[in-house]
């Protein structure tokens, strides 16, 4: 009988989870001020903040910070799994590796941006570094931290 084991999966330092996560969606948040910005703006014109609290600006504000968070751990765990899985242990190595995400991930919806979409390209530009950051970055400041359970296994 098989059992649902999660043996499969790489063991990573829960700080470097946590130090990871705190990276990558500070790097998200970069992109997204512009949303906060404007409602942060609309909230101080309101005339009470239950009123604010209870509108669909601020429900709509608190899903996109939630799932920005939640998807800043997983991609932190992914990456982490990723740099232990190939012994990455060198700067160079997590550059190289933080490069491959980035193409796997960013790449084709630059393609789309740029090719179908015919947006601006400082628009473009704007999400290719934040990307760049939150992919190479994230594997770089990884490295940096360290991500093994055990660094002497």
């Amino acid at each position: 009988m098989a059992t649902g084991s999660l043996h499969y999966l790489p063991p990573v330092k829960p700080s470097a989870i946590a130090l990871g996560t705190v990276f990558s969606h500070a790097a998200d948040l970069a992109v997204m001020a512009p949303l906060f910005g404007d409602t942060y703006q609309r909230a101080k014109n309101s005339n009470s903040k239950e009123e604010f609290i209870k509108s669909k600006e601020a429900a709509s504000a608190g899903a996109a910070y939630g799932s920005s968070l939640i998807g800043a751990g997983l991609q932190t765990y992914g990456v982490a799994a990723l740099i232990n899985a190939t012994g990455t242990l060198s700067y160079k190595g997590a550059a190289y590796l933080g490069g491959l995400v980035f193409l796997a991930t960013a790449s084709p919806g630059i393609i789309g941006q740029v090719a179908v979409e015919s947006r601006p390209i400082d628009e473009v530009a704007v999400g290719v570094v934040s990307r760049i950051v939150d992919t190479i970055g994230l594997s770089m400041f990884l490295t940096y931290w360290g991500t093994r359970t055990d660094p002497f296994n």
